[in-house]
């Protein structure tokens, strides 16, 4: 009796050592009101699967991969939010934030490339050690390397949020689409864009994002499916009133010809088929029609699970507590097994 006891309580140790563990949200507000130029917190310990979530305040900001080696200089096929620029005056948001995650416990070197910032040592680090002080004093040392171009390209993605309003080549277009109004459209939702164009998102009435995704998930941010770590754009959301007569704007700057995939993802808006492509191929299987179809056959429930779960409210809280549960109820059972 005794050894069969003990054999099940070997057995259930076992099942939960194989308990799946939910990841971490780590949050990091970038620069701040006043004039605030740094991450904060500076540094984050994570573990593969953890997100990291930047949330850019005041000013006009960049979350850039980098090297120990070069702090100031963009890292070679690293991330880049682009940059994100917030008026002064917007004390309360929404705000736009920029997600990485972890897929190692590597150091990853951050800064941001606004003109003189990180020699002002606006730095930030996953997984540092005890490197982050000789990273930020590097930094703070180094006078070249940088640039204020919100046009630079970031290896990772497609396309970068830009404030720049200067061309890129004296051919390039700037594309405009309409979100919202009276339809739960992006007009025209699928186009055709050169390398230098921009895209520029004119939110109208109620509540949307753009937010860019994946072909093989619509309806999901594509830093939570990306396997290389691409963060790619995402406005944040835009409410506008119904009597409103001036409305906000979000820009992309199209780095190639490659897919552009992206989303509205208020709750429903996917699954409804608010999407929208830029340089779809038509003669492939992975088409603008194939793209919505997909976002409205799975009725955007990836999408609403991916925004609680990034956020770290609902999703994430289901979570936790379903896993509380269990292993309490595996506890009750082997404190039963023992007795």
């Amino acid at each position: 009796m005794v050894s069969s006891k003990l054999f099940a309580l070997s057995a259930l140790l076992g099942l939960m050592t194989a308990l799946p563990v939910r990841s971490a949200q780590f949050q990091v507000t970038v620069g701040g009101p006043g004039g605030i130029t740094q991450f904060s917190p500076t540094t984050v310990n994570a573990n593969p699967g953890d997100v990291v979530t930047f949330v850019f305040q005041q000013k006009n900001h960049t979350a850039t991969q980098s090297t120990f080696a070069n702090p100031c200089s963009p890292a070679p096929g690293g991330f880049d939010s682009g940059f994100v620029p917030v008026s002064e005056n917007n004390t309360s948001g929404p705000f736009q934030e920029a997600q990485f995650q972890v897929t190692d416990t590597n150091p990853v070197w951050v800064y941001c490339r606004q003109t003189g910032h990180c020699q002002l040592g606006m730095v930030f680090a996953i997984n540092p050690g005890d490197k982050f002080a000789a990273f930020q004093a590097a930094a703070m040392g180094n006078t070249t390397s940088n640039t204020s171009s919100s046009t630079t390209s970031p290896s990772a993605s497609s396309a970068a949020p830009s404030t720049s309003s200067t061309s890129a080549s004296s051919t390039s277009q700037d594309h405009r689409i309409i979100v919202g109004g009276s339809t739960l459209t992006f007009q025209p939702s699928n186009i055709s864009a050169q390398p230098g164009d921009t895209i520029t998102f004119e939110f109208h009435q109620k509540n949307h994002t753009i937010t860019q995704s994946s072909f093989a998930a619509p309806c999901q941010r594509l830093s939570s499916t990306s396997t290389s770590g691409q963060v790619g754009f995402d406005s944040g959301f835009m409410p506008v009133s119904q009597n409103a007569t001036t409305f906000p704007t979000f820009t992309v700057q199209v780095n190639d010809t490659s897919p552009i995939w992206a989303y509205c993802r208020q709750v429903s808006h996917c699954g409804e088929g608010m999407v929208f492509a830029a340089n779809a191929n038509e003669s492939t299987a992975n088409t603008f029609e194939a793209f919505e179809a997909r976002a409205q056959e799975i009725n955007g429930t990836s999408s609403n699970s991916t925004g609680s779960s990034a956020t770290g409210k609902n999703g994430a809280g289901a979570v936790r507590l379903g896993g509380t549960g269990i292993a309490v109820g595996l506890a009750a059972l082997l404190l039963g097994l023992t007795l």
